[in-house]
């Protein structure tokens, strides 16, 4: 966490939150990164006059943060990223339910929570990326693909450990039933050409350096990959576009229990919404609006259009135990 944003959390904490926070101000607890949220969060400022004070830090020391604060809570919005992480904090009891005509209005329902205690803000796919040297687009076809005896040593994953492939593993669940999603993750495990990495970006530089011909990576990453370096030999493909179609996931925002300021936050989170901030919010973070009438930026539309899962995101925690257990039942780890 930022020095400066812990003296500003120990303040609120020692001295009660009216004493440093404005009447309108609207503090928000933000798993992502300050340059992915601050242009937003300025030009909101810059639009209302409401300030923005942002805290950053990893999504569980910000969750276990808001419960411990409870009711001296400094926080008035969790900012974070997979409907895993959103469905966790909804059911740690740190969020609270609030209804919005414009939220519905602006976003699906399968990418909002179904008690209202979150909406998701931006997409991104978890999708396979693949060698533009040694493998064929029409080689390729679903993640269940990924299972069979033809991409043995040729696949790289990231660690089990993070949050998107727990959720991808859920909604393979879902879909597929437990006895078949099994079958699939013991063939991925089988498959790999070396540990799972940390990261995804190392999952595409590695696909890219020859090391595995496959992966399975957040569509962001690949982005800013591609972005630094046009001649990444490394390409997108949308898999299960015959069935179900991609696993997409979030980042999100939920109000907080104990919100200080809980008006100013409910209409920054519609703003949020809008086609205005969706396009901002969404080309800063190489993600899709969330809200389907607002184009993505012209780097994220040259990947290509692509039919999305459409289950409900709420699964992914639902059945995050479940893909845990299972993910370590394999041997991937």
């Amino acid at each position: 966490m930022k020095a400066r944003n812990s003296l500003l959390t120990l303040l609120a904490i020692g001295l009660g939150a009216t004493s440093v926070q404005a009447a309108d101000e609207v503090v928000v607890y933000s798993s992502r990164i300050d340059e992915l949220i601050k242009p937003v969060f300025d030009a909101y400022t810059a639009k209302t006059g409401v300030p923005i004070t942002f805290i950053t830090d990893k999504e569980a020391p910000l969750m276990q943060r808001i419960k411990a604060e409870g009711e001296n809570g400094v926080a008035d919005l969790l900012l974070t990223v997979d409907g895993g992480n959103l469905w966790q904090a909804e059911q740690m009891g740190i969020l609270q339910p609030f209804s919005s005509p414009a939220i519905k209005a602006n976003i699906p329902a399968q990418y909002r929570s179904g008690s209202d205690s979150w909406t998701g803000l931006s997409l991104r796919a978890r999708t396979i990326v693949y060698s533009t040297d040694r493998v064929k687009p029409e080689e390729l076809s679903t993640y269940e693909a990924l299972a069979d005896a033809n991409w043995e040593g040729r696949l790289c994953l990231r660690s089990s450990k993070k949050v998107y492939n727990q959720s991808l593993t859920a909604t393979l669940i879902e879909a597929r039933g437990a006895a078949e999603a099994e079958k699939v993750l013991k063939g991925w495990v089988n498959n790999l050409a070396t540990d799972p990495f940390a990261d995804d970006n190392a999952v595409i530089q590695a696909v890219d350096a020859g090391q595995c011909d496959v992966g399975i990576v957040n569509t962001y990453y690949y982005g800013r990959l591609h972005q630094q370096n046009p001649q990444l030999r490394a390409k997108l493909f949308w898999p299960n576009q015959a069935d179900r179609g991609v696993h997409v996931n979030l980042s999100g925002i939920g109000l907080t229990r104990h919100a200080p300021h809980p008006e100013a936050a409910k209409a920054l989170v519609e703003w949020m919404t809008t086609p205005e901030a969706q396009s901002l919010f969404a080309g800063v973070n190489q993600e899709f609006p969330a809200n389907p009438a607002v184009k993505p930026s012209a780097e994220v539309a040259a990947w290509g259009a692509f039919k999305a899962d459409d289950v409900p995101v709420e699964v992914t925690g639902k059945r995050q135990a479940e893909a845990i257990r299972m993910m370590d039942r394999v041997g991937w780890h």
